[in-house]
Order: structure tokens, then sequence, then C-alpha cells
């Protein structure tokens, strides 16, 4: 084995859990994972927490052909997370190359500019030795890809598969995410606000990014089921596509991806053959301490709706966007809230990339009380806002009209012949009521 001498590097604490000559072994009880066997994990370097945290954060990561993100991703994961949140967290890092030589040095440049987290156990590194990896030659060509493309994504379902196994038990969520992205200001409180969003609904994945397999949370108790999916299937297809499988088996039909997105794609380099990746999040925020609280609501519209293309789908988390019909003067769309609230700040967003004449030519916004008998609209309305190029954002709105309002309205105030998108519609309330 490689000899490293660390003494001058790290603390001795951290020292003890580097030793790369007999690095630490952690037996799991895995009986209930009969695809994964006994596995030995080497704890390459901090240590389990006696008690369970709120949020896991999992990362697999290799050596690139080029470029090295794994610094920037920990740094980003804990600059942009407060000290209390820092509290209900654990970063696990799957040091997953079949070298242990580049395993060993990774881990002793993350541990001396890391050392303080992981001294706290809020950082682990892991290595699952390759004896327990199910084959990776001879493998099915799939989709006709390259061999060496089939070898990678199948070693990547199985460094998956080891990660979400060895997580599984310390955190009530975990979230999935890769060695090479950037992070939202206060992210654990954003996914603790959208998990409160979804409170006493069934799910199975939520989606904080658009991109691959970054930003996806899932159900701790869910990851044993996840790890032996994984493995099961790992030479199947990529793990991103494993993951959309996995979310259909447990029920959950359509994605649940909360919009903006908190996590942003950085690398330049795929880990895969070195290969340029310019992948974006358009939709990524950089503080998520501004998400907006969009009370529980009944939509109902006047406007005629294409296909599948529903209101519901402006203001939830649902994918995609309200498409309507002929828009004249006079066409509303309408958000009943369930309970009134103070509503502080209203943002609308209309029009799309694809379809870009489909703004909101001309409207306002409207806030109302005195819900009718029906529950489709309210009796009288308070004008607050004017839509400019097919955006508004309404800011004090707590000023403009103080008490508690049950209805939030746009109402088109000229015909026009394109139809109408409304891509999003982002609701701010006192104290998230």
């Amino acid at each position: 084995p490689i000899q490293v001498d660390l003494r001058n590097l790290v603390p001795d604490m951290v020292l003890q859990t580097l030793q790369p000559e007999g690095a630490l072994r952690l037996p799991r009880d895995t009986d209930d994972l009969s695809a994964l066997h006994n596995v030995s994990y080497h704890l390459l370097a901090g240590s389990l927490s006696p008690h369970k945290k709120f949020l896991a954060v999992g990362l697999a990561s290799v050596r690139r052909p080029r470029g090295y993100y794994l610094p920037a991703t920990l740094q980003s994961l804990f600059k942009q997370s407060t000290e209390e949140e820092l509290q209900e967290m654990v970063v696990v890092v799957h040091l997953a190359d079949a070298d242990p030589g580049w395993n060993t040095r990774v881990a002793v440049d993350i541990a001396r500019k890391f050392a303080h987290h992981i001294l706290l156990g809020r950082l682990l590194l892991i290595h699952a030795p390759q004896e327990f990896y199910p084959t990776l030659e001879g493998l099915k060509r799939n989709y006709n890809d390259p061999e060496e493309r089939v070898r990678f994504r199948s070693k990547q379902n199985a460094d998956y598969a080891f990660l979400l196994a060895f997580a599984a038990n310390l955190s009530s969520y975990y979230l999935m995410i890769e060695d090479d992205v950037w992070c939202a200001k206060s992210f654990l409180t954003a996914i603790r606000k959208a998990l409160a969003s979804r409170a006493g609904s069934n799910w199975a994945t939520l989606e904080f990014s658009k991109l691959g397999y970054i930003g996806k949370l899932y159900h701790s108790s869910d990851l044993p089921r996840l790890a032996r999916f994984l493995l099961l299937f790992y030479q199947e297809m990529p793990c991103d596509w494993l993951l959309v499988h996995f979310r259909l088996l447990l029920t959950q039909k359509d994605v649940i991806r909360f919009k903006p997105s908190l996590f942003q794609h950085m690398g330049l380099y795929s880990s895969f053959q070195g290969t340029i990746n310019r992948l974006e999040d358009d939709e990524f925020q950089a503080d998520a301490v501004d998400l907006p609280d969009n009370p529980p609501a009944a939509l109902f519209t006047s406007m005629p709706i294409f296909e599948n293309y529903e209101p519901l789908k402006a203001y939830s988390t649902a994918e995609g966007y309200f498409w309507g019909k002929d828009p004249a003067a006079g066409s509303i769309f309408c958000i009943v809230f369930r309970q009134p609230a103070r509503v502080t700040r209203v943002r609308v967003r209309t029009g799309s990339e694809e379809r870009r004449d489909d703004f909101l030519h001309a409207g306002v916004l409207e806030l109302g009380r005195q819900q009718r008998p029906d529950g489709r609209d309210c009796s009288a309305y308070d004008t607050v806002g004017t839509f400019e190029k097919g955006n508004l954002e309404q800011r004090g709105l707590e000023k403009a009209v103080p008490s508690p309002v049950e209805c939030v309205r746009i109402r088109v105030t000229q015909d026009q012949s394109e139809w109408l998108i409304i891509r999003s519609i982002d609701i701010w309330t006192m104290d998230g009521t």
C-alpha cells in the first residue's frame, strides 16, 4: 500500500482514520440487502454520529481524465449552509476509483481541507472495495453503446448502490448530488420547506434540479430498495434512467420538481473520458432562502385549456406550465386560497423560450376578498400591479392590502391573437402562512 505522511497536514484524530495500510473497516448489517451481500466498507475519514440527522448528502467520485471538482463541491455544500443547518446534515463521499492510490491521495487532500467538518462528524469518506462489485466484463451492450461506455455506466450504478446502502441509516432523508455542483444558499432549509408543502402526500422522489442525478431527494427508508434496484439492473441502462423507473415503480407517476433549482452543474469535463460537458440548469437560483410559499389553493380559469397544460402546472411543483387558448379582455386566471393569507409579494412569469409570443401582452394582478359561494372566485378586488412584457413582480403587498386575501387573480385587459402560457406563479406570505 502507498505510504502517505500526514503528520503536517491534518490533526491527529483525522490521521488515525486515514492510514492507507489499514483503513477502518465498517461492517454493515445488510441482511435486508441480499443483492449487496455483507459489504465491509473502508471508512477513509470521519466518524459516524450516534444520532440520526435530518439530511444525508451523498456523492460518488472517481478520477476524471480532466478536471477535479470535489473540493469546490464540498466547499459549496458547507459554505452555503448555516451552522444550524450543518448540525442537521452529514455529507458522505464514496471515493470509488479502481485505483486505491487515487482514493488515498484524494482522502488526504479532502481531510486536510475539511478537517473541521470531519472532526465534527459532518463529512465521511468511504470506499467499497472492488471485491464486492459485480462483474464489469462481458456486459450487455444495450442501446448499442460502446463497450467502454457500458462498463463506465455499469460501474457507476454499483458505485451509487454501495453509497445508498451505506447511507440508509444516517438520516431521515437522502439527497443525491454529483461531485461537480454548486449549491444554493440554505438549500437544506429550502428542502425542509418543500417537504412541509408535501406533508401528508405520498412521494418517492422530489427533485431540486432538472439535471441527471443532481438534487434528487429520497426517504432514507427507501434507500435499501433503491440500492438493490441499481445493482439488480446495473448493466441495463444509465443510473438516471433507472431512477425514473424506480420512481414509477413506487407509483409516483409525475415528476415533482421544485423551482427554482437548488443545485447547478459546475464541471466542464465529464467523468467519462474527459469529454466537454456544458450542462447547466437555467432554473438555478443561488439564494434558496428566497423560495416562495405558494399556499394550498384551488385554481380556475375562464380560458379554454390546451390539452393537459392545466392551471395547476403554473402554481405547483408539477412539471410544465399553463397554456390557455384565445385570451381576451376580461379573461381570468384565479388562485383561491384554502385559508386566507396575508400576501407580501407575487411574481408571475409568462411565455416560454419555445413560444416567445405566447406571453401576456396586457394584464393586471388583483388581490381579492369575499369568496363567492361556488368557491371559484372572489367578489371584491384591489388591483396591485400591471404586467410589463409578460412579467410581473410586486413586493410590499402587505402595505397595499393589509388584511388577509382569499384570491389572487390575473386578469387579461386586452384581446390578443396569441395563446397564453403562464410559466410560473410565485406567492410569498407573512410568516409563510
